[in-house]
């Protein structure tokens, strides 16, 4: 890896790369308003392989994005190579279409030991955190995207989040501590290039955070930009898409078929 060409590829800015608090915030914010969560590999037939220097290539140097194994493995490794301390942990993400949990393994993110304080990272969410939580129970976490929390059930902590005060929360994920590599996750990154109940094959997407909690997204033949509850959605053509593509995320693809189908719900699990 080289450093410095991944640092601006997300177009970090901090004032030192030294593995504090201050540094994590700033590339894990970097890293999500530069880098999308997308699943275009999937319907213009490139196969998604957890080999670093692939995920390296395609995320860096092709200026692609990718799906939680690809970001947060590659981001790991990046962390690493600065100094943080690091660990993989598997998650259990709640569809928000079929308000399931997906199977074990479902979901790769990252937990940072810090000055004797952990903290949650996760740059491969569509719609998680901007800032790294403290791995701390029913403490209410206000950022610019949404209010978060964790709680601790036995050995299993639970993400959920809700947008504005008030309002009612929505179940993100769960997770135990137990640590994986990331060839664990090896077998359902094929699955979610496969599998009818998987957001990732049904759909072709594409979304990006936008500074002060907004956010850009490319689904189907949509475009959609939220800020909060405000959503504004254009119809697009076929023809468009590329564009859209290019002007809004600086990707540039291949021809692809558009794709948003409904989400079948995983065999039922505890």
């Amino acid at each position: 890896m080289d450093v410095g060409c991944y640092l601006q590829r997300i177009g970090f800015q901090g004032a030192s790369t030294f593995p504090s608090l201050e540094t994590l915030k700033c590339l894990h914010r970097s890293h999500l308003f530069s880098v999308p969560f997308e699943s275009l590999s999937i319907h213009c037939k490139e196969p998604i392989h957890l080999e670093l220097p692939c995920l390296y290539e395609k995320i860096v140097q092709n200026h692609r994005g990718g799906f939680c194994y690809e970001l947060n493995g590659l981001f790991q490794w990046l962390l690493q190579a600065l100094g943080f301390h690091t660990k993989i942990l598997a998650a259990r993400v709640c569809n928000r279409f079929t308000q399931c949990y997906g199977p074990p393994l479902d979901h790769l993110i990252i937990l940072v030991d810090l000055d004797g304080q952990q903290f949650l990272c996760d740059v491969g969410f569509g719609e998680g955190f901007v800032e790294p939580l403290e791995l701390k129970p029913e403490v209410e976490q206000a950022q610019e995207g949404g209010i978060f929390w964790l709680s601790l059930e036995e050995a299993t902590w639970v993400l959920e989040c809700r947008e504005i005060a008030g309002e009612r929360e929505r179940f993100l994920y769960k997770f135990t501590l137990e640590e994986k590599q990331l060839k664990d996750f090896s077998d359902m990154c094929l699955y979610h290039q496969t599998s009818p109940c998987s957001i990732f094959t049904c759909k072709s997407f594409c979304s990006l955070h936008k500074a002060g909690g907004g956010r850009v997204t490319y689904i189907g033949q949509r475009l959609i930009f939220t800020t909060g509850k405000d959503r504004m959605e254009t119809v697009l053509q076929d023809s468009e898409i590329p564009a859209v593509l290019f002007d809004q995320f600086g990707i540039k693809m291949k021809s692809f078929e558009p794709k948003d189908e409904q989400i079948l719900p995983p065999p039922q699990q505890d």
